[in-house]
């Protein structure tokens, strides 16, 4: 799974310089998150092998105000998350009373340090990093974030020191069954989606270790087809299933996207959409993993609530109308069945192979039906389209004036596709390209 990674240290010392530089400097960045507050932000990158998940912090001082008291628990929360951090230094204005402090600090935590002189864009390196051997965190690491010097370097180091932590998504022991990551807030009832789930099942193997530190995966079987749910409420044993508080954690629900097959949201029926529920869809969406919504206890409304709470799914939900949402009840098992039989075929959706000449087939009759948009007085011509992987299905279109295809009809088409494949409950992603056609005789 995925290492992550914590960039601490004083304000202004390029803790958010190294992070776009981690995140947005290699080809398969997924996308900046932000976290539960503005001071604690999420990314993934990847180095060689080696894929990565960075959190970006507030800066830290001696300041005993309530501002920096919450910095401090957002610092400390990231900390704890993290399996290395990176404590960053201002190598252009020197050692601060306040890196000692911070120091001092991290030296008490049983985790991986490293200690990253930052800002050498023109200074020798080995006398930069000289004064700062005295904060005891070992060797400095020398690195200009701002022009990428030494980077490599560092992540060579990085992921030396992470060991073996390549991207293995998923435990080979472990039941390969249809993998559904459960995600929500806390409270929502994933605890006891999972304990009705097992409580029910004829055939549960025992808990094994799961994916993250954190997460567990449970393998079991319903009418003959396997499942492995990845629950993100940290449940250790099955006698613990029925536990209540869940510890959210933002690194716990990408690092399960990372190992499912299939999302499924969790939301309470009894609160409105939250932006913490639309920003965990959001990462499935980037994971680019089918989803499944169950909106639990729902059995406790009454009509007029029931009435109210599909009018705010419907508005807040408008960009998911993809995917299928069960009005459930965990606790009393009511939609249950419906939601595994939604995952299984979001499953099947999202892996779905299509041949070229279907999907060359169905664009003629997109653009039949609707051509693109003129630009500038020209029209973006399409003139051949193939697959190019599955989960989630993504299909490269073939063209001239592609870079001018708007939003609007990069909908349309997705539409239009999901419809003529029974794409059910799966993100679709469409990348244009400007190109000749090979079959062309010219």
């Amino acid at each position: 799974m995925s290492m992550v990674i914590a960039l601490v240290g004083r304000p202004n010392v390029g803790k958010s310089t190294l992070f776009n530089r981690l995140t947005g400097s290699r080809d398969s960045l997924v996308s900046d998150y932000a976290g539960l507050t503005r001071d604690r932000i999420y990314g993934r990158g990847r180095f060689r092998q080696h894929h990565f998940i960075v959190i970006d912090t507030g800066g830290l001082t001696a300041q005993d105000d309530t501002i920096n008291k919450q910095l401090q628990a957002q610092a400390q929360m990231a900390m704890e998350e993290a399996d290395i951090i990176l404590f960053l230094v201002d190598g252009r204005s020197g050692e601060n009373p306040d890196d000692a402090r911070i120091a001092q600090r991290l030296r008490r935590m049983k985790k991986k340090v490293c200690l990253v002189v930052n800002k050498l864009e023109a200074s020798d390196p080995q006398i930069a990093c000289s004064e700062f051997y005295r904060l005891g965190l070992g060797e400095p690491y020398p690195l200009s974030a701002a022009h990428g010097t030494y980077m490599d370097s560092l992540l060579e180091s990085i992921c030396a020191e992470a060991g073996e932590k390549k991207d293995q998504h998923v435990d080979e022991q472990i039941d390969p069954g249809i993998r559904i990551a459960l995600i929500g807030r806390p409270n929502v009832g994933k605890s006891t989606l999972v304990n009705r789930l097992l409580g029910e099942e004829r055939q549960v193997t025992a808990d094994q270790s799961g994916t993250t530190r954190d997460s567990v995966a449970i393998p079991f079987e319903k009418d003959g087809q396997h499942f492995t749910l990845i629950d993100t409420a940290g449940i250790r044993r099955r006698g613990r299933i029925s536990e209540t508080v869940e510890k959210f954690s933002v690194v716990k629900s990408l690092q399960a996207l990372e190992a499912c097959h299939v999302a499924l949201i969790m939301l309470d029926a009894q609160q409105e959409v939250a932006e913490q529920d639309i920003r965990l869809i959001g990462y499935a969406l980037e994971a680019g993993r089918g989803i499944v919504v169950a909106v639990n206890k729902w059995d406790h409304l009454s009509r007029d609530q029931k009435n109210d709470i599909e009018r705010e799914l419907d508005r807040r939900l408008d960009f998911l109308d993809f995917a299928p949402i069960h009005q459930i009840s965990a606790l009393h098992g009511n939609g249950i069945q419906d939601v595994l039989q939604s995952a299984s075929r979001v499953y099947e959706a999202a892996r779905q192979e299509i041949t070229t000449g279907a999907l060359n087939r169905s664009l003629q009759r997109a653009l039949e039906n609707h051509a693109p948009p003129m630009v500038n007085g020209r029209r973006p011509k399409m003139r051949f389209a193939y697959q190019g992987g599955v989960n989630p299905p993504l299909f490269i279109i073939n063209g001239s004036g592609m870079q001018k295809v708007k939003n609007s009809y990069r909908r349309y088409l997705e539409k239009h596709f999901r419809k003529e494949f029974g794409l059910f409950g799966t993100p679709i992603k469409l990348v244009f390209k400007n190109t000749d056609n090979p079959y062309d005789p010219k």
